[in-house]
């Protein structure tokens, strides 16, 4: 069977970018079971209330909820259990420096599948206050308005020059 290239995504989360200013981001290796790697190329996975924390000098996936697998027997995973990132050491000492400042959190975006490999885009993340999320919103109506508007006018003066 030939390895499989390119990139496929299994979940994202759009309420992590609604609540959180992403900063900055990184892509993470997963330690999993196989019986989770199954569950994830099924696509069962939520991302919601997941987040990533030190423990002992290294990353920790915490929260995130892959289903166990339909046709697993006794070997089947937990489905809520904390899994470790895989990031280079120098990354995980950034990571941990700014958010040890303070404020800041570390939030995944995203989980998919790398050529072959299990991967999460973690943000580097600051909360948004409700006003902060209102104004967002506004901002992305208006540009979908504005953009909108542009396309009919582009379009009408394409039906002109018939």
């Amino acid at each position: 069977m030939p390895r499989e290239t390119g990139r496929t995504l299994v979940a994202s989360s759009k309420k992590a970018r609604h609540d959180y200013d992403i900063l900055k981001t990184y892509e993470a290796g997963l330690v999993l079971a196989g019986t989770e790697v199954k569950s994830l190329r099924a696509g069962y996975v939520s991302l919601v209330d997941a987040f990533a924390q030190e423990h002992d000098g290294e990353l920790m996936l915490h929260g995130l909820h892959i289903a166990e697998y339909g046709f697993g027997s006794w070997t089947n995973h937990q489905p809520r259990r904390t899994r470790k990132l895989l990031l280079r050491r120098i990354e995980i000492d950034r990571i941990l420096d700014r958010v040890r400042e303070g404020g800041l959190t570390l939030v995944p975006l995203s989980l998919y599948f790398s050529n072959g490999w299990a991967k999460v885009e973690l943000g580097l993340a600051r909360g948004r206050r409700s006003y902060d999320k209102r104004q967002a919103l506004a901002e992305r109506d208006a540009k979908r308005e504005i953009a909108r508007e542009l396309g009919r006018r582009l379009k009408g003066a394409q039906a002109r020059r018939r």
